[in-house]
């Protein structure tokens, strides 16, 4: 039975085994420079307008703004000689604008009545802001739109830093500086004072969580949207991988894609990442019902199932003892259940093969990396990559054979607290 499922599975083009990774390596490869040239890519290829050059300046704080998804965090840090980080000063509240609407200058005002008592603690602002934006060479960031039920109409369109910056020197508090980033390149820089520990050659950075993305350090100084600006030496780019475009997809994989609130975009990011691979299992059993591998039971109740969360089969394929809602009781036979656990387990083995060539394409386009000593660091955040089932365990199993047939030598690291760790680099490094 598990051998018919799993050749099923492989047809629908979600078996690892049903990919080329060198084939998919290439692709992704050459969507990166495309983008990167300004040609129409799946991959916008952003710059940051920041490096990683450099040691992370000891002994001096900064103050680090992160706006999240629910949360608003801010903060001052500080770093020793080791790279270990202290933060201080913390502060935590819900994000403003998430339960009502609020004007522009409300929002700056929350901002500013947490940093005015900590005015003489820092010259600089390291400002994570996790929402689409363009990200200026003066390191300002222009919001394009909001997400995650974000309402402050007022600011979409407008420099944030630019906004902040006014609003304190409205209190008096002048000479400060502001840099913005996002949350995956911020992730990257959070690895810079660890990677200085082990003489890293480059370093990128990876968020595997709700979504995904892919910061990287580009040293090509040939990037069309970076004319007259920084005309030598490395930049890092935002490459928002989510959005990779250029592989096969199932029948499967094109429903939910159909189905989604943005068809056609961050297509990758459907496929490997932890909001999606429930309902990608979901949509997977319910068209496996038709195969007749199932108990009647069980078949009449994958039918009837509207929402399958990704923690649920996954404690089930973990056997964990927590909670998998409706699929741990007698409704399911054990059989049924050894079906689901297949097919999720294949959802997770096609995760970490992509998941995988993503990280070597960050790699290869890097430069970096040739010398053991000097492996390229690689900064890994998200819940889906730490949590799920196998997840690190296979991507890891997946790199380690491609790495070496190009002599290619990486060390993968978390740092606690990456989007506030990076944003303080980001503040102590740049301008």
């Amino acid at each position: 039975m598990l051998n018919k499922v799993n050749e099923w599975l492989n047809e629908q083009q979600i078996s690892a085994a049903a990919y080329d990774a060198d084939e998919l390596l290439s692709h992704f490869i050459r969507e990166m420079e495309s983008g990167l040239a300004g040609d129409a890519s799946s991959l916008a290829m952003i710059p940051a307008y920041v490096g990683a050059e450099g040691q992370v300046p000891a002994g001096t704080s900064v103050a680090v703004i992160d706006a999240g998804g629910t949360n608003l965090r801010i903060c001052t840090a500080q770093f020793d000689e080791t790279g270990a980080v202290a933060l201080s000063d913390f502060s935590k509240q819900p994000m403003p604008g998430r339960d009502t609407e609020i004007s522009a200058e409300a929002f700056y005002a929350v901002l500013a009545d947490a940093l005015e008592p900590l005015k003489d603690k820092f010259e600089s602002i390291g400002f994570c802001f996790s929402y689409p934006s363009t990200i200026l060479p003066d390191l300002d960031g222009r919001l394009l739109h909001w997400t995650k039920e974000i309402k402050i109409p007022e600011l979409v369109g407008s420099l944030v830093g630019k906004g902040l910056i006014q609003t304190l020197e409205k209190r008096g508090i002048t000479g400060k500086r502001v840099a913005i980033l996002n949350d995956t390149v911020a992730c990257l820089l959070a690895g810079l004072a660890t990677g200085q520990t082990f003489n890293a050659s480059s370093y990128i950075g990876f968020i595997l969580g709700t979504g995904t993305n892919t910061a990287y350090v580009e040293s090509n100084a040939k990037i069309k949207k970076l004319e007259g600006y920084l005309p030598e030496g490395s930049q890092v780019i935002n490459v928002e991988s989510g959005g990779f475009a250029d592989f096969k997809r199932g029948a499967v994989d094109l429903k939910l894609d159909a189905d989604s609130e943005n068809p056609g975009g961050h297509v990758f990011e459907k496929c490997i990442s932890g909001v999606y691979m429930g309902p990608i299992t979901l949509e997977l059993l319910q068209a496996l019902s038709e195969q007749d591998v199932f108990s009647a039971s069980g078949k009449t109740a994958i039918l009837e199932m509207e929402t399958l969360t990704t923690i649920h089969i996954d404690n089930l394929l973990a056997d964990n003892g927590r909670e998998t809602g409706e699929l741990g009781t007698s409704t399911f036979s054990d059989a049924d259940r050894d079906v689901m656990k297949t097919v999720f387990a294949a959802v997770v083995d096609r995760a970490a093969l992509l998941t995988a060539v993503n990280l070597l394409a960050a790699v290869v386009k890097s430069g970096a990396g040739q010398d053991a000593e000097r492996p390229v660091c690689i900064n890994i955040d998200g819940s889906t990559y730490y949590k799920t089932c196998g997840m690190a365990e296979k991507v890891q199993g997946y790199l380690a054979p491609m790495l070496g047939k190009r002599g290619l030598h990486i060390r993968c690291i978390q740092v606690d607290d990456a989007p506030i760790v990076g944003a303080a680099i980001a503040g102590l490094t740049a301008g």
